[in-house]
């Protein structure tokens, strides 16, 4: 009887969840900005950045690109409005120059590589004589790059409250933990996924990353008045 009664609730406390719009705009901020930081297609250009270092060092350069990544992205998330305001960027506007960049790193990500918003070859042998390469390129644009930095504005336009605010600055604080995380354990990750496993990986998150874009392009349109929003909503 108590199980039964467990279970009910349990069922209630998700359904609820799912119709929750403050639950689906904390889940899409933390998988946009996740997706996009990306850490995973990071690994083998840490690797090989981070070429004769010793554990010690290489954990201090992740946590450099971990900080560096949530500065970043933070910094765009508390001034994002002033820069609507600033440049006269209307959100509309703005989902679609971000859908679009969206749209060019998913492709690629699809193809398994990184897209050259994120990580040029040129910036991948110059970081390898860095003793700063955790802030750049590792930290900018490699985990915070333009496509991270455009989705976060985009959250902000649509934030109403500060409740989605915190969400936003958490799903950062978030992506840059695990980014750490990962980037300290590259080696142990690298020999439990094998080359194979982050490649598949990274196409998981390049075809939600398209998914996005398009989803970014359709609220841009519904905004604008091209399409109904009930339509949409539908």
């Amino acid at each position: 009887m108590m199980i039964a009664i467990v279970a009910s609730q349990a069922e209630t406390l998700v359904a609820g969840l799912k119709h929750s719009y403050y639950f689906e705009f904390t889940l899409l901020a933390v998988s946009s900005i996740f997706f996009l930081v990306d850490p995973f297609a990071c690994i083998p250009t840490f690797i090989a950045i981070t070429d004769g270092q010793d554990a010690k060092q290489r954990r201090r350069t992740a946590l450099r690109a971990a900080i560096t990544c949530f500065i970043v992205l933070a910094a765009f998330a508390v001034a994002g409005e002033y820069i609507f305001r600033l440049f006269g960027i209307k959100l509309p506007a703005f989902e679609i120059a971000g859908g679009l960049i969206l749209l060019s790193i998913g492709m690629d990500m699809l193809q398994a590589k990184r897209s050259p918003t994120q990580e040029s070859s040129t910036e991948t042998e110059e970081a390898a004589s860095k003793d700063d390469a955790g802030i750049v390129p590792m930290g900018i644009p490699m985990l915070a790059g333009p496509g991270a930095i455009s989705t976060v504005m985009v959250l902000v336009g649509q934030a109403k409250t500060i409740w989605q605010m915190g969400a936003i600055l958490g799903a950062i604080g978030f992506s840059a933990g695990t980014s750490f995380f990962v980037l300290a354990g590259a080696d142990r990750i690298r020999s439990i996924l094998g080359a194979t496993g982050i490649r598949i990986l990274v196409r998981i998150m390049g075809l939600l990353l398209v998914a996005l874009a398009m989803q970014f392009f359709v609220n841009a349109l519904t905004d604008l008045g091209v399409i109904q929003r009930a339509l949409v909503e539908n």
